[in-house]
């Protein structure tokens, strides 16, 4: 017997272990049945499948048979798997300009969606996101590296489940977080394969967007891109960087006036600009001056959440445009009953759904991983291709640092920085990498910001488009 042929036969006999499956033939708000297919779940794992990990799995638009399959983990950590289809690469939005208050957000179809190109399961991952939910109160305690392992089996059982997408060339995507968690699991499902883990999975590589990798590069690199943006004066830039040596968001030694000085003034001049797009507007300041947000929760805060109700109230009678109006939507769409039934979600395991769970970012989650440089370094021994891509207007996690962290894996230059092209346009810019086998391609793109997609769809299917076949952006 080959070997294709028992590895087919072993995912067959688990083919049970998916726990529930759906295909979503309507959904509320939009108009007749899904022209794609749209399948929900939930698939236990942990000791005793404790924690239920819910998925939406949407085959692709051109060739299911063919196109690669994608395993998508939002960051946060805790924004749910809806915020990726509603906001950045799914085939469904919100129709924001016939929107009424009254009425259960309408949807319409995404003609850049990702689903265009490539099989996507999008996960709510760690347990505590989106409609992801744990059986008791110790299976909410999740950090880096149970979230890892749990995904890792989460992998495995929904290969065991749907068969006929084992030897689909694999591929793992993210942006912000996950910038911390895709290496750990794709080094993760590296040693399965050669500890022989069953099924046998086809991983190509993986890819990344504005992801946070290094808590000191990418913090630190605010001030250079904030600089390089003409945010900072020339005179504060070098003030800073001479007085504080290089460490520019950790508490200063209070002894060091002249560095508590500059910070100062360097927060002063930032604070009411919008990270993660500092081309927008800064909206926070209308519910709370000093929101709580926590060193890793970049491209959301408390605000989202807890004042979400009072934010409705406000933008109800504002006439200014902010970009988290777009996301009052999956609050009042999510969080409906019919909508639930119709994602067939268990009724009464999550009680509020959130767009990003705050409360998960900033108490329960163990942030064991400040760096997974080290990670990174690891996969180009691999035959592996890497995407990494930055919207060039984020200031959360900036383009300088991660040039940085990537220049720091010593890969040699196979293309030089340049342009590359949507439409005749200049849609970023980009140089390509390797080391023996492996291969990184990094891409700006131009006026996006923290989830580059969401500010420039066109331009992100065509960069994705272009990589998955192997062709020079």
């Amino acid at each position: 017997m080959n070997k294709m042929l028992s590895q087919v036969i072993l995912v067959l006999i688990f083919t049970s272990v998916v726990a529930s499956q759906s295909i979503i033939k309507t959904l509320p708000g939009f108009d007749g049945d899904l022209p794609f297919t749209l399948e929900t779940g939930y698939i236990g794992v942990g000791e005793m499948d404790e924690v239920q990990l819910f998925y939406y799995f949407i085959e692709s638009e051109r060739n299911p048979r063919l196109d690669p399959l994608v395993l998508w983990l939002t960051g946060g950590p805790g924004c749910s798997a809806l915020s990726a289809i509603f906001y950045e690469i799914g085939p469904i939005t919100f129709n924001h300009s016939n929107f009424s208050w009254e009425t259960l957000p309408t949807l319409i179809l995404n003609p850049y969606s990702w689903t265009k190109v490539a099989n996507i399961i999008f996960l709510d991952a760690p347990v505590g996101t989106g409609f992801s939910y744990a059986i008791t109160s110790e299976g909410y305690k999740i950090g880096d590296l149970s979230s890892v392992a749990q995904t890792y089996e989460f992998l495995r059982k929904w290969l065991m489940g749907h068969p006929k997408f084992v030897f689909h060339p694999l591929y793992i995507g993210g942006d912000s977080y996950s910038g911390i968690t895709v290496p750990m699991l794709v080094q993760r499902i590296s040693n399965g394969i050669e500890a022989g883990d069953k099924p046998l999975n086809n991983i190509k590589g993986f890819f990344l967007g504005n992801p946070f990798t290094d808590g000191n590069i990418d913090i630190n690199a605010r001030l250079t891109f904030a600089h390089r943006n003409a945010l900072l004066s020339d005179e504060l830039y070098e003030s800073t960087v001479r007085d504080c040596k290089g460490e520019y968001y950790t508490s200063p030694d209070p002894s060091n006036a002249a560095c508590v000085a500059d910070l100062e003034a360097v927060k002063y001049c930032l604070d009411k600009i919008y990270s993660p797009n500092i081309l927008e507007p800064d909206c926070v300041t209308y519910i709370s001056p000093k929101p709580n947000i926590s060193a890793w929760n970049i491209a959301t805060s408390l605000l989202e959440n807890n004042f979400i109700h009072l934010l409705i109230s406000i933008r109800k009678i504002s006439e200014s445009w902010c970009r988290i109006d777009n996301y009052v939507l999956s609050y009042i769409w999510a969080n409906d009953k019919n909508t639930q039934a119709a994602l067939h979600v268990r009724e009464g395991t999550v009680k509020d759904w959130q767009r990003c769970n705050t409360s998960l970012m900033d108490i329960y989650y163990k942030y064991e991983i400040n760096s997974s440089l080290l990670y990174q370094k690891n996969l180009t021994k691999k035959g592996y291709q890497a995407l990494i891509y930055s919207g060039d207007m984020d200031m959360a996690v900036p383009y300088v640092g991660t040039q940085e962290w990537i220049k720091s894996l010593n890969l040699t230059i196979e293309d030089e920085w340049r342009p590359w092209f949507v439409d005749g346009q200049v849609a970023g810019y980009v140089t390509t990498y390797s080391k023996n086998k492996y291969s990184l391609t990094y891409a700006t793109v131009k006026g996006a910001g923290h989830t580059a997609p969401e500010y420039k769809p066109e331009q992100c299917l065509a960069m994705v488009d272009r990589w998955f076949a192997d062709y020079p952006l």
